[in-house]
């Protein structure tokens, strides 16, 4: 179905007074004017000085004028109530700042991705250029900008609810195992890389809307592969995609499926990949993972073969009774950094139906 938008004229407004139309947009992103200085906030939330810059340079805004008006109900609202929680929670300086380190990232990062998706919609839809496509965003964001509300809001929740259900499946009917003191990383998890071959010589000529086709369209196609097999993708970084999975077997079914999502109309968007899968602890913090076996991982990814599934022999251990996966020693080799390593290669066992999980 056609659709029947058009580009949104210029008013004269946004003609003669560009400041004067921010003004306004402004107003309707913030649901309301600027009506406090930085003292009025304080006395408005019982904050101090020092925490209102602390919040405001933590969430990676520009520190304002402490004398102007900057500040708005809604931002008075946002301090009250997140002071209140971390004294009722007794949270330290630095469960705060993380806490509040973490909002702010996410969404300057949301907040240009949508953007960024935007202005390519628009200058495609309408074929304007990219000045005029930024400018038709900004005359429609404020109609569009309640529904980016409500989605990220809903999807905090979907994914807040997804972790919960998690944590009581895992540790719902644990005892404390005294395992922090004893040094260990406390999340047991399957971790894994997806690397792209020959990324910068297949990017190296593309101009910079088909670059940006070609990472959106493999971020894409990977966290679905991802997704539908179970795991979870931690984040992207450029030419890989770092994923996790609650065990070995789920693991497994990720890698493989990364491996061979090329051969697949489903996964045709994502391009041949060289893999890894390593079992072992590991820390979460700030959106990521950390540990011995991620960085293993990493190293592996670079080992493997354009499209096929390195594992390091532990991690080879706990999947070899499995008569699904065939495992495929391989010659020791010095790993920078870990030394000297035998990767195993995984792959399913034979199947009729071709390279994909046998029934």
């Amino acid at each position: 179905m056609t659709s029947e938008i058009q580009p949104t004229e210029p008013t004269n407004d946004a003609l003669v007074d560009p400041k004067e139309r921010a003004r306004i947009l402004d107003e309707s992103l913030l649901r309301g004017k600027a009506i406090y200085t930085e003292e009025e906030l304080c006395e408005a939330t019982g904050a101090t000085s020092a925490q209102v810059n602390t919040y405001w340079q933590t969430i990676g805004l520009p520190v304002s004028d402490a004398t102007s008006k900057t500040f708005t109900a809604d931002d008075a609202h946002a301090l009250k109530i997140l002071f209140e929680l971390a004294e009722k929670e007794q949270f330290d300086h630095r469960t705060l700042t993380s806490l509040i380190r973490s909002v702010g990232h996410t969404t300057e990062r949301l907040a240009l991705w949508q953007a960024e998706a935007l202005v390519e919609h628009f200058a495609h839809s309408f074929d304007l250029d990219d000045t005029s496509a930024r400018l038709e965003v900004l005359s429609r964001l404020e109609d569009m900008a309640p529904v980016f509300v409500e989605q990220m809001a809903h999807a905090w929740r979907r994914q807040m609810a997804a972790l919960a259900g998690r944590w009581y499946v895992e540790f719902g009917g644990a005892k404390a195992d005294g395992e922090r003191g004893q040094g260990l990383l406390p999340l047991p998890r399957a971790v894994g890389f997806a690397d792209i071959v020959s990324f910068t010589s297949q990017t190296a000529q593309m101009r910079s809307s088909e670059l940006s086709d070609f990472v959106s369209n493999f971020e894409a196609a990977a966290r679905d592969v991802v997704t539908k097999a179970g795991g979870r993708v931690v984040k992207t970084i450029g030419d890989a995609v770092l994923y996790i999975a609650d065990d070995a077997y789920t693991g497994a079914k990720v890698a493989l499926g990364l491996a061979n999502a090329g051969r697949s109309d489903e996964a045709k968007d994502l391009p041949q990949v060289r893999v890894s899968l390593v079992w072992g602890r590991v820390l979460s913090r700030f959106g990521d993972v950390f540990g011995s076996s991620v960085n293993l991982a990493a190293r592996l990814s670079n080992e493997a073969e354009p499209g096929s599934v390195l594992l390091d022999p532990h991690t080879a251990s706990l999947l070899a009774g499995d008569q699904r996966f065939a495992l495929t020693g391989q010659s020791e080799r010095d790993i920078q950094g870990l030394g000297t390593i035998a990767p195993v290669q995984l792959q399913w066992a034979y199947s009729p139906s071709g390279p994909s999980e046998p029934a």
